[in-house]
């Protein structure tokens, strides 16, 4: 296969639309900065969809899992980024796109993992049904025959800050999270998308590689809350709770029970230590350094803010 660097094919990404931290939109809009056409796989016609055409892609609708979308997406298409949010459905969407992809022979498959499957192996694993599926996927792409590019990241701090604990910031000053004392280390979704834009945008040098990425500095909750005192110029404290009355709470509220899993699962790791892993990854890719958690809470200051 050719990796020959060119503009004249599109390049698709799937999760295109996107929600909070949603690394396929960024990396659309990146791609296009960067002169490439890009197809973005879209679920469904909505505004997020509109949004993406207005900065120049072509949207397609389709379903990972559906074998008739997937050529409509990959054919004609030479290099494909390929993440999907949390889903029990997630190894068979990976196998339909990576069998169609082979069929397509594309010259580049950038895999969105986690930086856990790093640890794991065919004796080791977690128990988070998500990480068993991302194990899988990363094994079947491998037997794919497939010329794959893996990002591994570590948490993301859109998730991780805006979707678990802004309302507890927001509404009582407090951190809420159950990790105990362990340290972390997360990555803005900025970031990993423009790790991601580097590689597709001359993938040759990447092929068969696996890249860890970390954020600017792994450290406990303690110490976040410190830097989001500093950011929001208010005391803001760490409260450590139980994960059983934490997942709880997450079901009350309506989060998928796969979802919930798999959240209990990677707080029970955060206390063995297994996110206490700092790399210079991004940094090789980028030549830049990871964005601070101080400048990703004053850029998100309102959602942190009682109004």
């Amino acid at each position: 296969m050719t990796t020959k660097s060119t503009h004249n094919s599109p390049i698709l990404v799937t999760g295109a639309a996107g929600d909070i931290g949603a690394i396929g939109r960024h990396v659309t809009s990146m791609l296009l900065e960067k002169g490439h056409k890009v197809r973005a796989l879209v679920r469904r016609e909505d505004e997020r969809a509109e949004d993406l055409r207005r900065l120049g892609a072509e949207v397609v609708l389709g379903d990972l899992t559906d074998l008739a979308s997937m050529h409509k997406a990959i054919e004609g298409v030479k290099r494909i980024y390929f993440g999907m949010s949390l889903s029990a459905a997630y190894l068979e969407a990976t196998v339909n796109i990576a069998a169609v992809a082979r069929h397509h022979g594309v010259e580049a498959f950038v895999n969105m993992s986690q930086m856990t499957v790093t640890q794991m192996s065919i004796t080791e694993t977690t128990d988070s049904p998500q990480h068993k599926l991302h194990w899988l996927a990363e094994q079947a792409l491998a037997w794919s025959g497939l010329p794959v590019i893996t990002m591994r990241p570590t948490v993301f701090l859109e998730s991780f800050f805006l979707r678990l604990a802004a309302a507890g910031i927001k509404g009582n000053n407090e951190l809420v999270l159950p990790l105990g004392g362990s340290k972390t280390s997360p990555i803005s979704s900025i970031d990993v998308a423009q790790a991601v834009a580097v590689i597709l945008d001359d993938p040759a040098p990447h092929i068969g590689n696996v890249y860890n990425l970390t954020g600017y500095e792994s450290a406990d909750l303690d110490y976040y809350a410190g830097v989001f005192s500093k950011a929001l110029g208010r005391t803001i404290s760490y409260r450590d709770v139980p994960v059983s009355a934490w997942t709880e709470k997450l079901l009350e509220f309506g989060v998928p029970s796969h979802l919930v899993n798999h959240l209990a699962a990677m707080a029970k790791l955060h206390v063995e230590g297994r996110y206490d892993r700092m790399t210079d990854d991004f940094f090789k890719l980028t030549g830049k350094e990871p964005m601070t958690v101080y400048n990703f809470v004053k850029s998100h200051t309102a959602d942190f803010t009682a109004k």
